[in-house]
């Protein structure tokens, strides 16, 4: 942030520059006190720090606008000619940005820190109605998700109290979005806020959050300390009557995140239609596996009926991942571990391979490979595992072994070199062929 110029004149001069100083904080302090609101707070602030100004909230939803023009407010938005910003918090949480343009001199350092504590402060008291809707769904759909309330009537009741008529049944949507560079900020409170922004311009009756489901991440192998770990998924439930308004959802989501988060991964995954609102935990669990199938495939989109034979593993995930986990340990988890320590790609060529029905020939032209590189690569795979990729039952087992490990959400080495799009970005290792 700049340095406010140095004034001189004398003590006379300082003095001036006191009361000048104190005027315009008291107004902004007069403005926050009278409840007159946030467009109200944002003006005061604009006449305390001659500039023009534009409030935030964590989400990066615009709360207020106080600019000259349009083409201001584009300026200070964008962080143009002179533009500056300063992170609102309140106890250290954070709860906004401030944006702003001097129009002369830049404000006083301790000026612009008062004005912004006492936005921040506003901020927080006109978003806490939401949050606390907000932190209502959470519940409501951790709880759906999770189980802990079974019985149709208690369901539509509380989904009632949110505006919310599940009566009719409803679809369940799973959505991620990850950023490919670090984010400043709460980046996972602005994928909830496009997400949702989506959902509703078709369904204003969907509910979305970032919600604790019950449903666990698993490590990538035995020699992960860190185990199954509880996962908070950002979750949309759409009142229907059929599929059509789910599907339609997540089409909006997905479009709305293509929009407004160019640099983010994406994943859209849809359950079937739930025409019992006791059944919504069930559909929880496709959308899931539906996503879990989509991240490992590379696609941005997918439903559970396009999910194929990943369908038939539903229950083990839902009810019981013990045997799924079990069954991951017991085939395919050691070339995860394998390719990670040594950097090659035993699971990519195994998977390329099976794809190719089998076809050693088929395999290599789609990883650009030797036959015999591929050949090699498949003799370490029956040498870890014990399952040799020439039998039926060797193939079975480990199809069914990277099937389990795509369900229960594991993701084989790999990384940002791998997905679509990356090829020309890749750069060759030596010893890749081990």
């Amino acid at each position: 942030m700049r340095e406010a110029p140095r004034h001189h004149g004398g003590p006379a001069a300082a003095a001036a520059d006191s009361s000048s100083f104190l005027e315009a904080l008291d107004e902004v302090s007069e403005a926050v006190e009278s409840g007159a609101g946030l467009p109200a707070v944002a003006r005061a602030a604009g006449r305390a720090l001659d500039a023009s100004v534009i409030v935030l909230d964590a989400g990066s939803a615009v709360l207020a606008v106080a600019c000259e023009s349009s083409e201001d407010e584009r300026i200070v938005m964008a962080g143009e000619r002179g533009s500056e910003r300063i992170d609102l918090r309140v106890a250290e949480l954070p709860v906004g940005q401030l944006r702003f343009r001097p129009r002369g001199a830049p404000p006083a350092p301790a000026l612009q820190r008062l004005v912004a504590n006492l936005i921040a402060l506003e901020v927080d008291r006109a978003k806490a109605p939401a949050r606390a809707t907000e932190a209502a769904v959470g519940d409501f759909l951790e709880d759906l998700l999770a189980r802990r309330i079974t019985d149709r009537e208690n369901i539509v009741a509380r989904a009632g109290e949110l505006g919310c008529d599940l009566s009719g049944g409803a679809g369940v949507i799973v959505v991620r979005a990850r950023p490919h560079q670090p984010e400043q900020g709460d980046w996972r409170a602005r994928v909830l806020t496009v997400a949702e922004r989506g959902a509703r311009a078709v369904e204003r009756a969907s509910l979305a959050a970032l919600a604790e489901t019950g449903w666990t991440r698993h490590g990538n192998g035995p020699n992960d300390e860190a185990g199954p770990q509880a996962e908070r998924e950002l979750v949309v439930v759409t009142p229907s009557p059929d599929a059509a308004t789910p599907r339609r959802v997540g089409a909006a989501v997905l479009r709305e995140l293509e929009a407004s988060l160019p640099e983010f991964t994406r994943v859209v995954a849809r359950s079937r239609h739930a025409a019992d609102p006791a059944d919504l935990h069930r559909a929880g669990a496709e959308a899931l596996l539906a996503a879990n199938v989509a991240e490992a495939r590379g696609l941005t989109e997918l439903s559970f009926e396009e999910t194929g034979a990943y369908r038939l593993l539903l229950p083990a995930m839902s009810e019981d991942p013990t045997e799924l986990q079990g069954f991951y340990d017991e085939t395919v988890a050691l070339l995860v571990a394998y390719d990670e320590q040594y950097e090659t790609e035993l699971v990519r060529t195994l998977e390329t391979f099976l794809d190719a029905d089998g076809n050693v020939a088929g395999a290599s032209e789609r990883l650009f490979t030797h036959r015999h590189t591929v050949r090699y690569r498949l003799e370490r795979v029956k040498e870890l595992t014990d399952l040799d990729v020439g039998s039926t039952d060797g193939r079975e087992r480990l199809s069914l072994g990277l099937k389990a490990m795509r369900v229960l959400g594991i993701v084989p080495p790999g990384g940002p070199a791998q997905e679509k799009g990356a090829e020309a970005g890749r750069v060759p290792k030596e010893r890749k062929d081990r």
